[in-house]
């Protein structure tokens, strides 16, 4: 999105034959399941595009490992791409530090949250990257598709974690509009819900 990873409408399908990764079909299966989302209910449509926009966030950052529900994890703006760990802000070098864009949790419905870092309220090459995303973001919602019908469930280009969590997240997203009687509504008319600041639709903690 902007100039970040994008999520192409052509990279993007409701299912996938084998699995390029090399992952076992039974250790596939059971991080499948273990991606399944729970607790999913109807939400107001601006919550429902505030957890769309950070969880794709968090998602588009590079990660080679299993995410867990509830527990910390940081992300970061480094060296022009986002990248997310298991390692905080203060066991980092200074550059690192001036790199972190907040704290993100993992929910038992597959959407994220975060908790965004004192960088965000200024000027920098952090707020500068959500600022782009959100750009992104708001161009993807630029079509008469559903929303539904841009969702993540598999995209190909993403590595094994951040794709297997992207599908979770679109099964979460998909029974909210679906409980909530929007899953007919208009991506634009999405749009039309953005606020006019990006960090306001940052979904924090709590």
């Amino acid at each position: 999105m902007g100039d970040l990873k994008r999520y192409e409408r052509h990279d993007i399908a409701t299912h996938t034959d084998g699995n390029p990764d090399g992952k076992g079909i039974s250790g596939f299966l059971a991080d499948w399941y273990r991606t399944e989302p729970h607790g999913v209910i109807a939400k107001p449509q601006r919550q429902v595009l505030a957890e769309f926009f950070t969880s794709m966030l968090v998602l588009s950052a590079k990660f080679k490992y299993e995410p867990v529900i509830s527990l910390p994890n940081y992300l970061y703006w480094f060296d022009d791409e986002w990248s997310l760990s298991l390692v905080g802000p203060h066991e980092w070098s200074y550059e690192r530090r001036a790199a972190f864009a907040g704290t993100c949790i993992l929910q038992q419905d597959m959407t994220w949250t975060i908790e965004p870092s004192e960088l965000l309220s200024k000027k920098n090459d952090v707020s500068d990257a959500v600022a782009r995303f959100y750009d992104g973001f708001a161009h993807f919602l630029d079509t008469d598709l559903t929303l539904e019908e841009i969702l993540p469930f598999y995209v190909g280009n993403m590595t094994y974690y951040p794709r297997l969590f992207s599908s979770g997240l679109a099964r979460s997203i998909r029974g909210t509009i679906v409980l909530g009687g929007q899953g007919h509504t208009r991506c634009s008319d999405w749009q039309l819900l953005l606020p006019g600041l990006e960090r306001a639709l940052l979904v924090r903690n709590g």
